[in-house]
């Protein structure tokens, strides 16, 4: 976990509620059971190490429970707000951040197996759906910040975040998966799906994003869990191709206004999702050189280290990049942030003066 340490400062947890084969056996693998005591554990122990946690998804057509199937529409709805409420309450302080709702666009219309919450869409309409699981997760924790995540970045998309706001729906952030197991975007797709969501204004997390340091998948596999091979090695030149990719596309996340937050779906290739070699460090636990550019992006070229004296009024001035610092006279040490809304900041008491950053 150092290795994750030295560069990271936001984690997601699973709460899937039901098996992801070959993944994730659920967050509730039998009814009436959930895994609250270990994602608890989890949580407690990021959060000690100033890492944000986010919980990953409270509703998901995908990966549900199984005994959903058994219920009438009504109680399969009961009893997925009676889950919101459980999670988002239980998890108050420790998570939040939640994912409310995964991949709306395709739910009403998932036709790969049945499953409970495609039919409670189904009936609800998607902005229905998303109107009421938001509200639940919103009155358990009033101060989360609550996202709707999808990997469909087309104008479908855009047209039900857009009737969501339009039925007053509380969105936080705007997700966007970008797994690209098929091969990078490219900057070009990249500023594209940046342009077209940032008129709506909000926050942009880019949620799930997988940058392969291997063969790709081929362009013709339309669901990526389909795609499964014995072994899927990471190798030298690929891995240089990943590092590039990493490079360009968190640079020019980085400097995007309304991009607050970049999850790479995988940090280590050992248990990887569809076996991918997407993450940062190999099976043997050995860094790629995709997390060495990482390190420098985060730890040094996105640093503010600056030396500054106080003019006669006590009062220093320089630019940094938003985030936490430290301010250190002496022995003395001062902690404080700076934001996008904080015009200065005024640290009090420090050697007996007032310093104004």
């Amino acid at each position: 976990m150092d290795k994750f340490l030295d560069v990271f400062n936001f984690a997601t947890l699973p709460f899937y509620w039901g098996v992801f084969p070959d993944y994730w056996d659920g967050f509730e693998p039998e009814k009436g059971k959930p895994r609250t005591k270990e994602l608890k554990a989890a949580a407690q122990w990021l959060k000690e190490r100033n890492v944000t946690v986010k919980g990953h998804p409270l509703v998901w057509h995908t990966a549900t429970a199984p005994w959903l199937l058994d219920m009438s529409n009504e109680e399969i709805l009961k009893a997925q707000l009676a889950r919101i409420e459980r999670e988002v309450t239980g998890f108050k302080g420790l998570i939040d951040m939640w994912d409310v709702i995964n991949e709306v666009v395709i739910m009403p219309i998932y036709d790969k197996y049945d499953n409970g919450i495609t039919r409670i869409c189904k009936e609800l309409g998607r902005v229905g759906m998303i109107k009421e699981m938001f509200a639940k997760t919103r009155e358990c924790n009033p101060g989360a910040t609550l996202l709707l995540n999808d990997f469909n970045t087309s104008i479908n998309y855009e047209i039900l975040i857009d009737g969501c706001l339009q039925a007053g729906v509380p969105i936080d952030a705007i997700g966007i998966q970008s797994h690209q197991h098929q091969g990078y975007w490219g900057h070009e797709k990249l500023e594209e799906v940046l342009n077209r969501f940032s008129h709506f204004g909000l926050p942009i997390h880019f949620t799930e994003n997988s940058l392969l340091s291997g063969h790709l998948m081929p362009p013709e596999i339309g669901d990526l869990n389909d795609y499964q091979i014995p072994e899927w090695p990471s190798t030298p030149e690929d891995e240089e191709r990943q590092a590039k990719e990493v490079e360009e596309m968190y640079s020019i996340l980085f400097k995007h206004p309304l991009v607050e937050a970049i999850s790479s779906w995988q940090f280590s290739d050992d248990g990887a999702w569809i076996g991918a070699p997407s993450g940062f460090i190999r099976k043997d636990n050995s860094l790629k050189p995709s997390y060495k550019v990482l390190k420098k992006l985060i730890k040094e070229d996105w640093s503010t280290n600056v030396c500054c004296k106080t003019d006669e009024n006590g009062i220093i001035s320089f630019e940094g990049f938003l985030g936490e610092f430290e301010l250190v006279c002496g022995d003395k040490i001062v902690s404080f942030q700076l934001d996008k809304d904080a015009e200065n900041v005024q640290l009090v008491n420090l050697l007996q003066t007032d310093v104004l950053v």
